[in-house]
């Protein structure tokens, strides 16, 4: 007789004849584990703010300024990008006014996060 590739029912609720079961190893890159880190004040390189000095919530704030520095420079790289290509290049490359207002729009929002996150609080 054919044997079954299955598990009996009995296995899975007897704890006796249950296989032991894995836990899932963590990856460290994993999505949920870098959300965990993020909101534990991971700075812009995914670690934690290295000043052991300050109080923890200084350090949340000192490494969410980071980050918003970290993407303040990436979109003024795409906006410096989008302006030399209005100057120089063909029409059709050009992103258009409204794109150009919406980079600089996140470049304002980018820069009030890093002004708010570094006021001292007393």
């Amino acid at each position: 007789m054919n044997t079954s590739d299955f598990r009996s029912l009995h296995a899975q609720y007897d704890p006796d004849n249950a296989e032991p079961e894995r836990e899932p190893s963590v990856d460290p890159n994993a999505f949920v584990a870098t959300l965990h880190r993020i909101g534990a004040g991971a700075a812009a390189d995914g670690q934690p703010w290295p000043d052991t000095s300050q109080s923890i919530g200084r350090c949340i704030a000192l490494a969410d300024a980071d980050c918003a520095l970290a993407g303040l420079r990436a979109v003024q790289e795409m906006v410096l990008a989008a302006e030399r290509t209005r100057q120089t290049g063909a029409d059709g490359e050009y992103l258009g006014d409204r794109m150009m207002e919406g980079l600089m729009m996140a470049c304002v929002a980018l820069t009030a996060q890093v002004a708010e996150r570094l006021q001292v609080r007393e």
